[in-house]
This record gives structure tokens, sequence and C-alpha cells, in this order.
């Protein structure tokens, strides 16, 4: 019986051969490489942007707005009739959109959340009687009096228009958070105060909106019925996750990003954004209500910001729907989502040709109650290149596993970094205590006492600090590395396209030779399996091993468990540092493949 067991125990520590740890390897490969693939595909999102190359013809080039002058008034102003003097005001605005007494401060709120908001008021001089006026609406970002909308409101005011420019309403949210329904009592309280002006006809106030105030539009109308006309310069249209996600898939596809990207677009503009208190996502911004005035519709053929074709069609349906046909839209050739011509992002872009001219004749006109004589829907023809992804929604579920998964993983790296920092430091002082025993030791080698006996100094052994054993540190090492750059891959090229999207944004041109954003998204899927595989092949020897040891049997062998965990004789490592420090790591890099799998990478 002893023989048999020894020849047992001698077997049971044999090596592996090749094909044994294929064996074991290929399944372990097969379920670690099947549960990154379920992955990617659970949290995939049905996506349609089909019809693709839309496009939407106009009645002609000419974008010229004309009117029937022999029904009232012949002498219409236009740009340049009138000299312009400016005058400010301040209003105090409170977090909900109600004017207070109380004092704020400008471009934020103060502690009682009041926003001091400066009004420039542009006025034609020496001009007799009630002038039609207009509020001007920023777009995304930040804005003020002064530095926004000042060449077109001055043009206005010089055609005879009592034209406002404020700061924008926005006390203390960002783009993400910003409180649509107060910004819109907000622009009403300017528009109240216009109204209150003695040279400020009441019943002929409008709204100039661009880009994200066209949301905000929505629900000032629904306030202030009595608003008389609406300029809108490149509007939305359609909800913020709609509008968003068109705009960024339209982009990623244009700046030249691989189609992989798109799983990140689908997955990012699927989010619930409720989960963390953001709730704009899904406003609505379609209704009857908001387009039963007069309204002005100007697009840039080189927008590639909104769903053209889709919000023409959407904005005719639902004026037609209130019972409204001024609706005349304005389409400008080689202009941006500003109207305006080349790169926004530097300073003294000019407007397209016409543009200004244009709506200042159909503004005029407008507020003149004139019957327009010329096309309703003129200039470039429209283009869109996708449809719009109307069925986007928000997804619970996906949501919440997606931030329980990044928050997991960012706290995992900074973990991991910090035990590794812990265990170089150590490596490094434990080392440098060594060489200097080591070199005393050296030194006393050979040297004589006083009672003329040979010092024989022994050489201190190399410390120990980690311990990791069967090539499991090289392993970890090299995974660790290869995981980490692959991340990095993956942020390098995502940040290409961030900055390719951008550049579009502003107006500027795509470039010809994509590189990273292009390569990446293929390399990292293949580097990726490599990875799973290598991770496999680490396992399968923890088992090897752990089998050598006569762990992996019942009972287990005697005293093998105690020379594990004293580091006597190691599975992994001799120190207990090195076995957390192992572990802690290799589900760090495990969640980093999870991190790839979520957004799509592991979809062949």
């Amino acid at each position: 019986m002893v023989c048999v067991s020894n020849q047992e125990q001698q077997s049971e520590t044999r090596p592996w051969t090749r094909g044994h740890r294929l064996m074991v390897s290929l399944p372990i490969f097969i379920m670690l490489f099947g549960i990154l693939v379920a992955v990617s595909n659970i949290t995939i999102v049905p996506w349609n942007i089909e019809p693709t190359g839309q496009s939407m013809a106009t009645l002609s080039d000419d974008t010229t707005v004309t009117f029937d002058t022999a029904t009232g008034g012949t002498d219409l102003p236009d740009k340049g009739s009138y000299t312009v003097t400016e005058r400010y005001v301040t209003l105090n605005v409170a977090r909900d959109g109600s004017l207070t007494k109380q004092a704020g401060v400008r471009n934020k709120a103060n502690d009682q959340g009041v926003q001091a908001i400066k009004v420039l008021i542009r006025e034609p001089e020496g001009v007799s009687g009630k002038r039609p006026a207009v509020v001007f609406m920023h777009g995304a970002g930040y804005g003020t009096c002064d530095n926004s909308f000042g060449d077109v409101a001055a043009d206005m005011a010089s055609a005879g228009f009592v034209t406002a420019v404020l700061d924008k309403p926005v006390w203390n949210t960002t783009d993400i958070n910003r409180d649509y329904p107060a910004s819109a009592k907000a622009y009403d309280q300017v528009i109240s105060y216009l109204r209150d002006q003695d040279n400020v006809d009441a019943t002929k106030v409008g709204i100039y909106a661009t880009s994200e105030s066209t949301w905000i539009s929505s629900y000032l109308l629904e306030d202030d019925p009595d608003i008389a006309f609406q300029i809108l310069l490149s509007p939305m249209v359609f909800s913020p996750r709609q509008s968003l996600g068109f705009f960024v898939t339209q982009d990623f596809t244009l700046a030249g990003a691989n189609d992989g990207y798109q799983s990140i677009v689908q997955r990012l503009f699927s989010a619930d954004g409720t989960v963390v208190g953001l709730t704009n996502f899904d406003i609505r911004t379609l209704g009857p209500g908001a387009y039963d005035i007069p309204t002005y519709v100007a697009y840039g053929s080189k927008d590639v910001m909104t769903a053209q074709v889709d919000g023409v069609r959407a904005i005719l349906y639902e004026a037609h729907r209130a019972g409204n046909w001024d609706v005349t839209v304005r389409s400008y050739p080689v202009a941006n989502h500003v109207l305006r011509l080349g790169d926004e992002s530097e300073a003294g872009t000019p407007f397209a040709d016409a543009y200004v001219d244009d709506l200042i004749d159909w503004a005029v006109g407008t507020a003149a109650g004139l019957k327009q004589t010329s096309e309703r829907v003129a200039g470039t023809d429209l283009y869109q290149s996708i449809g719009l992804p109307g069925a986007l929604k928000a997804r619970r579920a996906g949501t919440i596993y997606g931030l329980i998964l990044h928050a997991t993983l960012i706290l995992l790296l900074l973990a991991s970094a910090v035990l590794a920092l812990v265990a170089l430091i150590r490596v490094i002082v434990a080392r440098s205590r060594w060489r200097r025993a080591r070199k005393h030791a050296l030194k006393r080698r050979g040297q004589d006492e006083s009672d003329g006996t040979t010092i024989i100094a022994p050489t201190p052994a190399k410390p120990v600090v980690l311990g990791f054993s069967h090539g499991f540190g090289g392993a970890l090492l090299t995974l660790t590395f290869t995981t980490l750059a692959t991340l990095l891959i993956f942020a390098a090229g995502l940040g290409q396209v961030v900055m390719g999207v951008v550049k579009l944004a502003w107006g500027g041109a795509p470039t010809e030779t994509p590189g990273v954003m292009y390569w990446s998204w293929p390399v990292i899927q293949v580097v990726s399996v490599l990875v799973v595989w290598a991770w496999s092949r680490v396992f399968m020897r923890l088992i090897e091993v752990a089998s050598a040891r006569g762990l992996i049997q019942w009972p287990p062998r005697k005293g093998a468990v105690r020379g594990i965990v004293t580091g006597a004789d190691p599975v992994l490592a001799s120190t207990r540092l090195g076995r957390v420090l192992f572990w802690l790591v290799t589900f760090t890099m495990l969640n980093v493949l999870l991190f790839f799998a979520f957004w799509g990478l592991f979809i062949y």
C-alpha cells in the first residue's frame, strides 16, 4: 500500500504534458470568452438609422424673403436703416425663473439661488411709435449679453427692432442638468420687461432661438402663448436623446471612426439619466403649441449636428396640426451649425452670405403683418446622411450595470495602483538594506579580531518581498501591461474620435487620415482575444501547480494547505503580499475585459 501511495504521489508531481495543458486551458478560455461575448450581446442596443441619404428639394435656390407691400407699408426698414443705441438693465432671477428683489451674482447663482442676469438692450435711435422686439436665446454652453449675438442683434436693431440679449440663465447648472422650464421662465421675464417699455409694441415681441435653446422655446411658448413670432437657427426639434444620438452617430462616421465605435454611441444614449438625477434626456419638445406662431427656420448645409430633413418634416407637421401655415425654411450652402462660414472656433467668422438680410426681411414683414410672396422653402437642398434613431429609449438595467461596472473598475484600478506602489517601495527598501548588509559582510570577511581569529561573515540571503513562484510574477506583469496598453489604445482612439466630432461641430473639415480611431477597434478586439487566452493559460498553470501540491483532491494532501499558507510550499507566492497583489491585479484586469465587453468590443 505504501508503495502504491508513493507512486501516486510521484505521478501527481510529474509536469503535465502539452496536451493535458491544452485540454485544461481550452475550456477555461471558452468560459471566459463566452462570458465576455455574452455581456457584449446582452448590452447591445437595437439600432435603426434607416433610411440613409435622405434629401428634401427646396422650391427655389433664392433665399430672399419678399412680401406683398401693396397691402400695406411700402417703406419697410431694412438693415442699416437706423443708428443703434445701447443700454443695460439687470434682472435678479430666482432658481425657479421668477423675479426677486434680492441681489444675485452674474453667471451663477448665489447662496440663495439668485442669478443677476444682465440684459443688453439695443434700440433704433430717433424712431417714433412702438416698435417690434426680439429676445435672443442662447445655445449650449455659457454666454453673456456682451459676448453673444452682438452682430445680428445690432443688425436687427438697425432695422427697427428693440433687441434684448441677456446673460444665459444657468444658476448653478451645467449643460447636462440644465433646467429648461426655469430657463424658459427667465427668458419670459425679459419678454415681459420689453412689453412694458414705452417704445415696444407688446403684441409684437418675438424670440430668436438657436440650437439648445430651441428645446427651451417649446416650454416658453407653452408658458407665454402671446409671443408673436420665432426665428429658429439650427433647431434640434427632437428630444435631447434622439437629437444627440443622431448628431454623434453621424459625426462618428464623418470623422472617419471605425464602425465599432458606434456601439459606444448606442449604449451611451440609451442610458437612463434619472438613475443619477438627470431628467433632460427625454423632455417633450414636439407638439403643435411649439409651432403655432409665424416661424422662420434656418439651416446650414455643413451643419453636422441636426437631422434637417426629419426636422423640417416634423416642424411642418406640427405647425399644420396647429393650423399654422406661416412657416419659412431657408437652407444656406457652406454654413455650419451657427450659420457661420468656416470654423466657428476661430474668431470673426462671418454669417452665411444672405442669412442676416433674409431673417431681417422676414421679421420686418411678419411684424408688419404682410403677406409673404417668396417661396416658403428655399435655398440649397436639405440633406440628411442617416435616419433619426427614433427607437432610442432609456434602459435602466443596462445603466445600473454600467455604473456598477465602471465604479468597480475605477476602485480596483486605484487599489491595484496603491498596492503595487506599496510592493514596489517594500522591494526597494528591502533590497537597499540587503545591499548594505551584503556590502558590510563582504567588507568584514577575512578581517582579524583582536584575539587573532579570522572573521567569517556569511553573506545575507536575498530578501523575499513578493515571492512569486512558478513564473506567476512575470505572467502577471506581462498581462497587466498588455491589458493596460490595450485600455490606453481604446482611450486614444475614442479621444481622437471626440476631437474629430468637436472639429466637425465647429465647422471644420474631417481629417483625411483617421489614424488610431480607425485601426484601434480591430486591434483591441484581436489583443483582447489573446489576453483572454493568456489568462486561461495562467489559470491552467494555477490548477496544475495546485494539483501537484495535492490541493485538488479530497481530502487535501496532509500538510499541503499549511505549506501554502506559511509560504513553505507556495502555489502562487511565498508571501501574503504577493498573493494579495496577484489576485487583486488579476481581478482588476478581468474587470477591464468586462469594461471592453460592455462597450461592445466582443461583438465580432
